[in-house]
């Protein structure tokens, strides 16, 4: 057993949950209440990052 399986097992009670939101036609919605295409669909997304130095 590796040394990261072993400190998984030890705080196994303490994790929780992620629930990860994304903006979908003007709200924010779940991603785990996606439909099988919509989730694809949000997995084939690319993160915008805005230049701090446009001119």
């Amino acid at each position: 057993m590796s040394k990261n399986e072993t400190l998984l097992r030890t705080v196994q009670e303490q994790r929780k949950k992620c629930i990860v939101y994304t903006r979908v036609m003007g709200y924010h919605r779940p991603v785990e209440s996606f439909n099988i295409g919509k989730k694809g669909e949000h997995k084939q997304r690319k993160e915008f990052v805005e230049q701090k130095n446009c001119l």
